[in-house]
């Protein structure tokens, strides 16, 4: 594929979503909650759309694919599960949305913090995001970096897609916060779906002539990838491992926890979680699609993370439908590094910068928080120039550490009896728990991290909190609120 091509279609993509953010701008007000959850203002469908593009990026057609690439059907398994999770929602998004209205919570964090009457319990959730978002964050530019270079054969170096997608991140966010994210992100997500169908189609259809012959290739050619551990690669433990933080995603990350304050309505929360559930089925049943595509019309790659960009590569691909699928990718992976960069950026000023400084003005709040966005960017851009593993495989891991929180934020919502203190030590606690053994490469009985670790914190979180007191009269009061309001029949 000619270079220009490329250069051309990413130009075109940067113009139309820059113009997306500066539409979005119109009309804005001041303050953090403005420009950070677009004071919770967002309608049922560019809700859906936002959380979409948020929750679904490289790691889909890029890191996904790779996985059944190398793995086979399982991943249909493994992505299907994060859809079983978003039952959680049901749940838990009424009383986040309940909460953050009631009290004007920004930030998870600030919702955990004010909970627990803690800021040691706000500052240490926003700790937590920063050391596992930010890698994830990272996966999303390496799957940006690895698709110019294949399609470009090189001529597009890795770090510069990584330096390219980096600088649009920063450019829409500063644009106009939450706004500007929301707006490109539903921009971006159609972007996601109609190039995801048209390609797979394509592919499909045009290379095996139809999924029946498709599947008869597989059948006879890689009958273990079509049965479950398939190759080799997932077994129960394996699968338990990768799909356990996965499972609480939806709750524990808090790019994705925020959005569940931004809308407008309980209505339209409840067409956010709905318009959620049918975009995530199809675009994971089209991933899994173009990853067995790849196995059968790309076969032996050394790292299955470039199995799309390898099939895009194909001849059998023209350029025009090459370059939208590209530019579908990025849209992806630009959405998701927008909102762990949005979200990491509010925390670090809500939660940190203003705990330090009570007294500080809302403008300096801002400021900081504004001031962040380049910061977390720069690192992340680092940290995917070294180029760790699998991207699924660092998705996972990134989760993984992020679920040492979800028995403090399950506390916070359905029993009274948690302690700031068992919040605290049990994040701590999992957290090195988990990292240590992901570090160490020591999967104990053949466990992985994520279980050890959510056994950790969950003991720790019980034990601790049953040892010290509870901050009685907030914890009433809250759980008590959301109880009254919000009866389970009437739950999502």
């Amino acid at each position: 594929m000619q270079v220009v091509y490329i250069w051309l279609a990413i130009a075109l993509w940067v113009l139309f979503g820059t113009l997306t953010a500066v539409a979005a701008r119109k009309g804005m007000g001041k303050g953090m909650s403005e420009y950070f959850i677009a004071n919770r203002t967002v309608g049922g469908l560019v809700s859906a759309l936002t959380y979409s593009a948020t929750t679904y990026s490289a790691f889909m057609m890029v890191g996904l694919a790779g996985f059944t690439y190398k793995g086979g059907v399982g991943a249909l398994g493994f992505e299907l599960t994060y859809l079983a999770g978003l039952a959680l929602v049901v749940f838990f998004g009424p009383r986040f949305w309940l909460a953050g209205k009631r009290y004007g919570y920004i930030t998870p964090a600030e919702l955990l913090g004010d909970r627990y009457q803690s800021s040691g319990v706000a500052f240490t959730y926003t700790a937590l995001c920063l050391v596992f978002l930010i890698p994830y964050a990272a996966v999303q530019l390496m799957g940006i970096g690895y698709l110019v270079e294949v399609l470009s054969a090189g001529a597009i170096p890795f770090e510069l897609g990584l330096a390219i997608a980096t600088i649009i991140a920063i450019g829409w966010i500063w644009i106009a916060g939450m706004r500007s994210v929301a707006w490109t992100d539903a921009l971006q997500a159609l972007i996601m779906m109609v190039t995801a169908v048209a390609v797979v189609l394509f592919v499909v259809y045009r290379a095996f002539g139809g999924f029946g012959p498709l599947f008869g290739r597989l059948e006879t050619e890689y009958p273990r990838w079509l049965t479950v551990p398939g190759p080799g690669f997932f077994n129960f433990k394996t699968y338990l491992g990768l799909t356990l933080p996965w499972f609480f995603f939806s709750i524990s990350n808090p790019q994705v926890s925020q959005r569940l304050f931004i809308p407008k309505s309980m209505g339209a929360l409840k067409r956010m979680c709905g318009g959620f559930l049918i975009f995530g089925l199809i675009y994971t049943l089209i991933t899994v699609l173009w990853g067995f595509s790849a196995r059968l019309l790309c076969p032996g790659l050394a790292i299955a993370d470039k199995a799309t960009p390898a099939l895009l590569a194909l001849p059998l691909v023209p350029t025009a439908l090459a370059l939208i699928v590209m530019v579908g990718i990025i849209a992806a992976a630009t959405s998701t590094i927008d909102s762990i960069i949005l979200s990491l950026s509010s925390m670090v000023a809500r939660d940190v910068y203003k705990n330090v400084r009570p007294r500080a003005s809302e403008s300096g709040e801002l400021w900081v928080g504004r001031a962040i966005i380049p910061i977390v960017a720069i690192v992340a851009f680092f940290f995917a120039r070294a180029r760790f593993g699998l991207i699924s495989i660092l998705s996972v891991a990134s989760s993984a550490g992020l679920l040492m929180a979800v028995p403090t934020i399950i506390g916070a919502f359905w029993w009274k009896r948690g302690t700031a203190l068992g919040a605290i030590t049990s994040m701590v606690v999992g957290s090195v728990v988990t990292g240590s053994l992901y570090v160490l490469g020591y999967y104990p009985l053949g466990h992985w991290p994520a279980v050890w670790g959510g056994i950790t914190c969950s003991v720790v979180f019980v034990a601790v909190s049953l040892l010290t007191k509870e901050p009685a009269e907030k914890a009433s009061g809250f759980i008590g609120y959301l109880e009254e309001t919000l009866p389970e029949k009437n739950a999502l």
